[in-house]
């Protein structure tokens, strides 16, 4: 959690385990170190500090400092929970990559299994999925929902901004049940890892643009991405992506 300017008392604004920092020397103050010079005992949030209470370096008064961090905010909860489920995703295909795809003709050596630009998303958290054989948009279910009747197989239209998108339902053994859009399969065209993450960061930012709507108007259009127009890169190490347009109709929209 941060935010602009000056803390000037917003307590319903941090958690009791906000490190706040002055504005003015950006010295910090550290719930779980307390303040010795004003023998302020460790666990004392900022909130709780006494009124007079002031930068121990420069004397910038409290109302003065800014949020550094707060891992105890709903923001950095949220953050958290979507890092175990992502970890989940990523330990269950690394799995399927080590056992029975590493050494086949249609993988990709230069990919590597990465869960990508993860978010909240109606109660649950959608992102990419990067593997070696494929690339796929992944919905996980969010920590009120209960997906344990999903049948792995069964498909289903999911509406977004920018249109309607097919999902099939699966289950792995970590993660769990999860819905997911196939974007690319197989990977060839991609030179480098770091062209696919920004394709797949392309992706999410398409998926919500409504500007796309008109040219992504039926169900399953997204997984005509497998022929959009990739450029290759003037190095190898260097990503050039699609647009977004392109990405979403497969280049049918560049004529």
């Amino acid at each position: 959690m941060s935010f602009e300017g000056s803390y000037l008392g917003a307590n319903d604004r941090i958690s009791p385990l906000a490190i706040m920092e002055c504005k003015v020397c950006w010295t910090t103050y550290d719930p779980a170190e307390g303040d010795s010079f004003r023998q302020i005992m460790p666990g004392t949030a900022f909130a709780d500090l006494p009124e007079d209470w002031s930068c121990p370096h420069c004397g910038t008064p409290k109302t003065q400092f800014m949020v550094r961090e707060d891992p105890g905010s709903a923001e950095a909860a949220e953050a958290a929970m979507i890092a175990g489920a992502t970890a989940a995703l990523e330990a269950d295909f690394r799995e399927i990559w080590s056992s029975k795809m590493r050494g086949l003709p249609m993988v990709n050596t230069a990919l590597h299994v990465e869960a990508i630009a993860f978010r909240p998303h109606d109660g649950n958290w959608l992102g990419v999925l990067i593997a070696p054989w494929f690339m796929n948009l992944v919905l996980l279910p969010g920590p009120d929902q209960d997906w344990s009747a999903l049948t792995p197989g069964e498909k289903e239209v999911l509406v977004f901004p920018s249109g309607e998108y097919e999902f099939l339902h699966n289950h792995r053994d970590l993660t769990g049940p999860y819905k997911a859009c196939s974007l690319f399969s197989p990977m060839a065209d991609f030179s480098s890892h770091m062209q696919a993450q920004d394709v797949a960061r392309a992706v999410m930012v398409a998926l919500f643009d409504p500007g796309n709507r008109a040219e992504t108007d039926r169900a399953a259009e997204i997984r005509a991405v497998r022929e959009a127009e990739l450029a290759p890169p003037p190095e190898p190490e260097i990503a050039v992506a699609p647009s977004r347009r392109a990405l979403l109709t497969g280049g049918l929209s560049e004529g």
